[in-house]
């Protein structure tokens, strides 16, 4: 029996509280999966596994219903496989078992969780007609720190624009061409931990089954067809996960 019996709660705040529950963030979902309307799906078979597959998705409007678009391709994440890494991080609790593995600089794995994009880049002075994401033209002098007791730790910069403070980086303009076309995942970006992992891409593989030492990597005709699909006005966000974790994760936020 209700403490107030001659107070009941009025019809206009029961249907306030209804719509509220309908708003993105109050019912739990994070604003940020809400209102992207691109999605890329990465799973592998285990924690261990290097290789995977990559399905895009996409919607019409925030909180609409993912379809996908074209086929799943094969990718190759690190060569030692996944751990949790930081990125929207408000979506992991509860969702992490103890003995999971977790993303450290150095350790061969690439990070799972979900990622917002930062920019596309290449080795041409620009990017293809038609691509949309922010783009970033690699020269002789642009580096990404790995050095975790840097400052710039984490941080893609033109080495000859600064006064350098690490020991370690990686120069992005790669004779092997395995960075020729890329884009950039906000891992561990804002602002950054020294040691949860750095320098975090998706960008053209070796080949199948040949890992990498922390990124997503997928064949080149591949990662264009993603840049040319790319939208940063439709938020688009990277999931990744072994299977059996995304499956939780697509409950519980709705993901495709």
């Amino acid at each position: 029996m209700s403490r107030y019996p001659d107070n009941p709660t009025p019809r206009s705040s029961v249907i306030l509280f209804l719509l509220l529950l309908t708003l993105p963030g109050f019912a739990g979902e994070p604003s940020a999966i809400h209102s992207s309307t691109q999605i890329m799906v990465v799973k592998t078979a285990d924690w261990n596994a290097v290789q995977g597959t990559l399905q895009r998705y996409e919607r019409s409007h925030p909180g609409g219903k993912w379809k996908p678009v074209g086929e799943a391709i094969t990718v190759v994440v690190g060569k030692n496989g996944l751990g949790w890494g930081s990125g929207i991080d408000s979506i992991y609790a509860g969702l992490r078992e103890p003995a999971d593995p977790v993303k450290r600089e150095g350790d061969g794995k690439a990070p799972a969780g979900i990622f917002r994009l930062g920019s596309a880049f290449g080795y041409a002075g620009q990017e293809q007609p038609g691509w949309r994401m922010p783009y970033l033209s690699l020269t002789p002098s642009i580096e990404c720190v790995d050095d975790a007791a840097s400052k710039f730790y984490n941080r893609v910069l033109d080495g000859a624009g600064v006064s350098p403070d690490w020991k370690s980086s990686e120069h992005m303009r790669r004779p092997d061409e395995l960075y020729r076309w890329g884009v950039v995942v906000d891992h561990n970006a804002d602002p950054p931990k020294a040691g949860e992992g750095s320098c975090i891409f998706l960008h053209i593989w070796r080949g199948p089954g040949q890992g990498t030492v922390g990124c997503t990597a997928m064949p080149p005709e591949q990662i264009e067809a993603l840049l040319a699909w790319l939208d940063p006005a439709r938020k688009p966000l990277l999931v990744q996960a072994p299977a059996l974790r995304y499956r939780v994760l697509r409950r519980k936020w709705k993901l495709p």
